[in-house]
């Protein structure tokens, strides 16, 4: 067995090198040495899998999301959040949680979410009198819940790299971000108390209060059901379903919130672009990786090796979530999710596990890891815009990134829990 790209492939990222190119550089040295295979299948495998209709779903996606933040759809799910959370002790804490996960069935894009919500609302948490790294963690820690509820992207990234339904992942989503959203909550509660951090309503909003500021955010929370909805009666495809987020949020921008103007346009499409390119690369880059990964036979070695070790499911998932977790703090989630889904998708399969189930866990894990130092994405994101030193954001975030694993470890190993609304509904 050829192993040659595997050492190319950890000594680029030991030196740091982007992964899209770090995958593409691994593979030359192998096709230029197997005498069956031409040069030319690196340029093959990347223009074929660029031009998959399920991949196009990731884009469309992308650019519903980017439009949102534009379209006041963002501001009045704020609002929201603040009448129905904001008289809990540590009110702007809650309100962070709150909001990255009704912003999880709208944008799907954690890294958008946590440089709105370090915009939005960490100024505003420090004039509250709320440390400015507690309300940086909080804003990136909460970031964590909004990749997890659909339509987020790591889920559609999982459902096209293991050909899985996608409404079914979908809508295995919900109850784990939303035990994410409780734990959390719970957090924030106590160290609110502990500080004695405010909450900013003197009293809870009233029941009519709350019912208009739902009616003018119906618009945005009828997304996610919608599209559940139509998954599940084959109204759609995801990529079908992803276009029409796109069309559906210029219209409610344009001509029902009136916040979305033309001016807008070239910022939308440069920021989608940017969003979409380093996705999109990753995962045509890895398409040329699993090429020779599936020539090799290395899945099917890995699965026989990893069976022979061990027949038992949970030790395998004691496996998987140790791996991810260590990788999760060196690499980006997403890319780690992409080189090993294709992997460890096989053994999960023959030990017994639903793939759905397996999607959930790897993408909660792709989540974590963009909180866990050194390198996660949202610690960078945030100390950016926030201006915040580092050492001080990571000690705050230690206990939420504790709050995630706790939540990873009960949806391993009580499968009933992720997969109870895909049983319901399909």
């Amino acid at each position: 067995m050829n192993l040659i790209p595997v050492l190319i492939l950890g000594v680029s990222f030991a030196l740091g090198f982007p992964v899209a190119f770090s995958l593409i550089i691994s593979v030359i040295p192998y096709f230029i040495m197997d005498p069956y295979i031409s040069l030319n299948v690196i340029i093959q495998r990347l223009i074929s899998s660029s031009e998959s209709i399920s991949l196009m779903a990731v884009p469309f996606f992308i650019t519903a999301g980017t439009i949102m933040n534009y379209s006041g759809i963002s501001s009045r799910l704020m609002s929201l959040a603040e009448a129905l959370v904001g008289h809990l002790t540590g009110g702007l804490g809650h309100v962070n949680v709150l909001l990255s996960t009704l912003m999880g069935g709208i944008s799907g894009s954690g890294a958008a979410d946590c440089a709105m919500e370090a915009k939005l609302l960490v100024p505003e948490m420090e004039k509250r009198g709320y440390d400015r790294a507690f309300s940086a963690a909080v804003t990136a820690a909460s970031a964590c819940i909004t990749p997890i509820i659909p339509p987020g992207v790591g889920l559609v990234v999982f459902a096209f790299v293991c050909e899985v339904s996608l409404g079914k992942l979908f809508s295995a989503g919900y109850l784990p971000g939303l035990m994410m959203m409780a734990g959390m909550m719970i957090y924030i509660g106590y160290i609110s108390h502990k500080r004695g951090y405010k909450p900013s309503r003197t009293k809870r909003a009233p029941g009519k209060e709350i019912w208009k500021l739902t009616k003018e955010a119906s618009w945005a929370l009828f997304l996610p059901f919608g599209l559940i909805m139509g998954l599940r009666f084959g109204l759609f495809t995801a990529t079908e379903g992803g276009a029409m987020m796109a069309v559906y949020s210029l219209i409610v921008g344009k001509f029902v919130y009136k916040e979305l103007e033309f001016r807008h346009l070239p910022k939308i499409i440069l920021e989608s672009v940017l969003s979409m390119a380093s996705v999109m690369l990753i995962l045509t880059a890895a398409n040329v990786f699993s090429y020779y990964l599936s020539w090799e036979r290395i899945p099917q070695a890995m699965s026989a090796s990893l069976i022979a070790i061990s027949k038992n499911k949970y030790l395998f998932l004691v496996f998987v979530n140790i791996l991810l977790l260590i990788l999760g703090m060196f690499l980006d989630g997403m890319a780690t999710m992409i080189i090993l889904a294709p992997l460890l998708a096989p053994v999960a399969t023959a030990l017994g596990i639903d793939l759905i189930h397996f999607g959930l866990v790897m993408c909660l894990n792709s989540a974590i890891g963009a909180i866990t130092p050194p390198f996660g994405t949202y610690i960078f994101i945030v100390r950016g815009i926030v201006k915040v030193k580092t050492e001080t954001l990571i000690k705050e975030l230690l206990p939420f990134i504790g709050v995630c694993i706790a939540v990873l470890l009960v949806v391993t190993y009580i499968p009933g829990i992720v997969m109870l609304i895909p049983n319901l509904l399909f």
